[in-house]
């Protein structure tokens, strides 16, 4: 958003440089992104007057001038024709940019005569494209400033141009009356308030406009009229200098008004030629396939839902965003209908989007324009119009009716220090908010039409805090706790969390941090994939759905690693992954992968491959480190995409899992692009019970002095027969003396027959109060065979 200084001065009285304009600005949160001042470039020429000019020895159109400077007489050598002895003109000394020609002036030779300086013409001070010859001033001392001598006598050359960011909750602020009001509830000036306008109509209009059904959600009301007579053409010259100084090029009078009011009040509007309209005009929704010749001189094919209106003839404008060519204004023009028409933000983004046109009116009403500011919009282009160009009016036409954006918010004054934190007495936050267009009503403040962005109270104590100056806020330190030792503030979760990454870390693996997201096909080889974890709007098509595992993202982070080199990885994630797509339906995980080999290299310079071990002593060193018990079972059955036969849960019972270890599947690390060996774990922090005792003190250490006893046993039980359901029959025989159970030994086949194996335990008993005798150890070995054949139905081995 472009605007000069002095049509901000339209709007506000006020003495303030531009620099503390463009401060307060930024500071209101409307950014300033750059001020061009084209005074400070005038300064660099000063005014001359020529003494003399004679004809060139060499060159018939060439004049040598005598110019009389600020530092004394000069020689210049000049070719325009209108240099002459007696004529007051702009002069650019050696050592001046001129921006017309992007060329430094030097002290040069022209045709053997030295010249010291130049005479500047219109073009190449870029004041306009007039060439003919140099510049003639009416008046003008010697030696004063140019700028200074544009200041007293033609202030619109040097009028400063500001340009500020508007962001996406400020609509208001794309005209400059909204950018005035900001500046004075700040306190920079005073608004100058706008007398409203109306024009009464001396016949009726004789074009008529009907919203259908189809096109009402997408332009709720449609202000137009006639004026006949009117006389088109360029514009005065302070409209195409305001124009001009904001980047945009002066057309004609009739188009030319549209664009002041765009910008100067943030209300579109848009003209059609009233004799080539064919009728009336009706809006309505695009049925897809219409086409129209827009005024950018391209044609565009609608989709169906597009806001368009259209005339007898067929399509004439697209909604909110772009009129036609075939009913455009030109010089022929003498009778006008003028449109001012709220359009639906949503709409106009689909549209404008979808046929990929840039235009004022879409910028603005997709962000969403004052939705009561059609009937004085109208008005006031009226007014401009007979004003400058004749005519006469027709009365205004209105079809439907314009959204109610009625809303009023509580205002809590003392919500500013709970949510900013500033000090702002009560009377200033009201007067701030009526400065900027609020009605209060008791502690009720009513939004303007033209804040869509204000949609609670939280909001008016952002009004009042922006206004107040966020850069006042100071730091205040927070309350030292009483005495004493502070409570904790981090949950279990965490600082488990917290403790296996540290863990981890330590045993070797680099931490990665991937996306939350992954693609459908990755997805569905881990669980998940399913239309509840998918995206509405996912940024990218392979990061289209929810994790259902860390798995995936490590193994592809592993093959990236793999296609530049790196063949052996160690990798671990801590984060959530995703069972459903409902708040709460996630769950902590912590995984790590190996791929390729481990270990330092032997003698020979070689290195084993990972295997399914070192996933586990890693996987039961974390658990031991997040407070996991330290007996756990080993069982089967994990998810498919472990190796079926080199994999294994940590179990409490058969229900309770704690996490997984193995190889990834040979599948898998296919469809990933991962050259193997690898394995993994996964472990859930959440499934780990917590401690019995809240307690910060460490349990009492039990030692005991007494010798331990080690027995060995060899039972012949079936092939299936998994060892740990035999070790966990044998250490139940007697939990308070037997320590430890471990298998040491299997033998399969030979003289034990086919479908038998054997199964050798060492069992550990540790006495309590006295050593053991032969006799206890032979009764606890007796309740060991019997617990054993019982739940496995094997046999002491002979």
């Amino acid at each position: 958003m472009k605007f000069t200084l002095s049509w901000l001065k339209d709007h506000l009285a006020t003495d303030a440089s531009v620099d503390d304009i463009a401060e307060a600005l930024t500071d209101l949160g409307l950014e300033v992104e750059g001020v061009e001042n084209p005074g400070d470039m005038f300064a660099r020429f000063s005014i001359g007057k020529v003494t003399r000019a004679e004809k060139h020895p060499d060159a018939d159109k060439l004049r040598v001038c005598t110019v009389a400077t600020g530092t004394g007489e000069t020689q210049i050598i000049c070719g325009a024709p209108n240099a002459r002895e007696g004529i007051t003109v702009v002069v650019a000394s050696p050592g001046t940019y001129v921006p017309g020609i992007d060329t430094t002036i030097q002290v040069g030779k022209i045709r053997g005569i030295e010249s010291h300086g130049m005479m500047c013409s219109e073009r190449e001070l870029e004041l306009s494209e007039e060439h003919d010859g140099i510049i003639e001033l009416p008046s003008g001392a010697v030696g004063e400033s140019f700028a200074d001598w544009l200041a007293a006598n033609d202030a619109a050359k040097i009028d400063p141009v500001i340009e500020i960011a508007i962001t996406p909750n400020r609509p208001d602020a794309l005209g400059v009356e909204g950018i005035a009001r900001d500046l004075a509830a700040r306190g920079l000036g005073t608004l100058k308030p706008i007398t409203p306008v109306t024009v009464p109509g001396s016949f009726a209009c004789p074009i008529s406009v009907t919203i259908e059904d189809s096109a009402k959600d997408g332009c709720p009301v449609f202000y137009g009229r006639v004026i006949r007579g009117v006389t088109n053409g360029p514009s005065p010259q302070w409209l195409q200098d305001r124009l001009k100084a904001i980047g945009l090029r002066p057309i004609s009078f009739l188009v030319d008004v549209t664009n002041f009011f765009t910008f100067d009040r943030n209300r579109p509007l848009h003209v059609f030629d009233a004799a080539k309209v064919k009728g009336n005009l009706r809006v309505h929704a695009a049925q897809g396939g219409e086409t129209l010749e827009a005024l950018d001189e391209r044609t565009y094919t609608l989709q169906p839902g597009m806001i368009a209106i259209s005339d007898d003839a067929g399509i004439e404008s697209l909604g909110g965003i772009m009129g036609g060519e075939v009913t455009g204004c030109d010089e022929t023009t003498t009778d006008v209908f003028i449109e001012a028409a709220y359009f639906d933000t949503v709409r106009t983004a689909y549209t404008g989007r979808a046929l990929k046109i840039n235009s004022d009116a879409r910028y603005r009403f997709e962000r969403g324009i004052d939705p009561a500011s059609a009937e004085q919009g109208i008005e006031a282009a009226t007014r401009m119009i007979l004003d400058i160009a004749g005519g006469e009016a027709s009365e205004v036409i209105v079809a439907g009716e314009a959204p109610d954006v009625a809303r009023s918010y509580r205002l809590d004054t003392d919500r500013v220090v709970s949510l900013v934190g500033m000090e702002i007495p009560a009377e200033t936050q009201r007067a701030t908010l009526t400065a900027l267009g609020f009605t209060l009503e008791g502690d009720m403040a009513h939004v303007p039409s033209w804040r869509p962005d204000v949609l609670g109270g939280a909001d008016l104590v952002e009004e009042v805090a922006r206004v107040a100056s966020l850069t006042k806020l100071k730091g205040i330190p927070m309350p030292r706790p009483r005495a004493g030792v502070p409570a904790p503030i981090l949950s279990p979760m965490q600082k488990r969390e917290q403790v296996a990454r540290r863990t981890v870390a330590e045993l070797g693996y680099n931490e990665c941090v991937t996306y939350s997201f992954i693609d459908k096909a990755s997805a569905t080889l881990f669980g998940g994939g399913d239309d509840g974890t998918m995206l509405a709007n996912p940024i990218s098509a392979d990061l289209s759905h929810l994790r259902p595992q860390l798995l995936p993202g490590l193994l592809q982070a592993a093959a990236r690693n793999q296609a530049r080199g790196f063949a052996d990885v160690a990798l671990f994630e801590a984060g959530a992954a995703f069972h459903g797509g409902e708040p709460g339906e996630q769950h902590g995980q912590v995984a790590g992968i190996l791929v390729g080999r481990t270990g330092p290299r032997d003698v020979h310079g070689a290195q084993r491959p990972v295997d399914i071990y070192d996933a586990k002593a890693d996987a039961e060193a974390v658990l031991s480190a997040m407070g996991a018990p330290a007996k756990m079972q080993i069982l089967r059955g994990g998810e498919s995409w472990w190796h079926p036969g080199r994999h294994g849960r940590l179990c409490l019972g058969p229900k309770k899992v704690l996490g997984v270890f193995g190889e990834i599947h040979p599948k898998i690390l296919s469809e990933m692009g991962v050259k193997g060996p690898a394995v993994g774990f996964v472990l859930y922090p959440e499934q780990i019970p917590l401690p019995r005792s809240k307690g910060a003190s460490r349990p009492a250490l039990v030692l005991n002095d007494l010798q331990a006893v080690e027995r060995d046993f060899a039972f012949v039980v079936e092939e299936g027969v998994a060892a740990l359901d035999l070790v966990n029959a044998a250490a139940g025989a007697d939990k308070a003396l037997i320590e430890e159970v471990r298998v040491f030994d299997e033998f399969i086949g030979g003289s034990l027959g086919e479908g038998r194996k054997s199964l050798a335990v060492t069992v550990r008993l540790q006495p309590i109060g006295e050593t053991l005798k032969e006799k206890d150890i032979e009764a606890v070995s007796a309740k060991i065979v019997d617990k054993v054949t019982k739940a496995t139905g094997g046999t002491l081995r002979g």
